[in-house]
């Protein structure tokens, strides 16, 4: 995936916003794989992959449902915020243990 910035964090929210409560942190995790899937093929293709995009969170956001863009006073709102970031906290967390774990068995 390619570096996250704050308009992928909001995009990604906005698609959270349209999903059930109970589906979120599935349909983050998933958004996030998509977001390296599409980062790849682009990379080995030279272009964007043709339905996630160019490997943006933002890119692969955008290929489902968008709510508006609302404030952080939005409680709702807020707690899509919260999902995405924890998400790619443990996203990141994972990808570093496959890294180690593959390092370890090079040697």
């Amino acid at each position: 995936m390619r570096e996250v910035f704050p308009s992928d964090l909001t995009a990604a929210a906005r698609h959270l916003l349209a999903v059930p409560h109970d589906l979120r942190e599935d349909v983050c995790s998933q958004l996030l794989r998509e977001a390296d899937w599409a980062d790849k093929f682009a990379k080995r293709m030279g272009k964007p992959h043709p339905r996630w995009g160019n490997g943006t969170l933002m890119a692969v956001s955008r290929t489902r449902q968008m709510m508006p863009e609302k404030s952080f006073s939005d409680p709702e709102y807020a707690i899509c915020f919260a999902v995405i970031l924890q998400c790619l906290q443990r996203h990141r967390a994972g990808k570093a243990c496959k890294s180690r774990l593959h390092a370890h068995m090079k040697n």
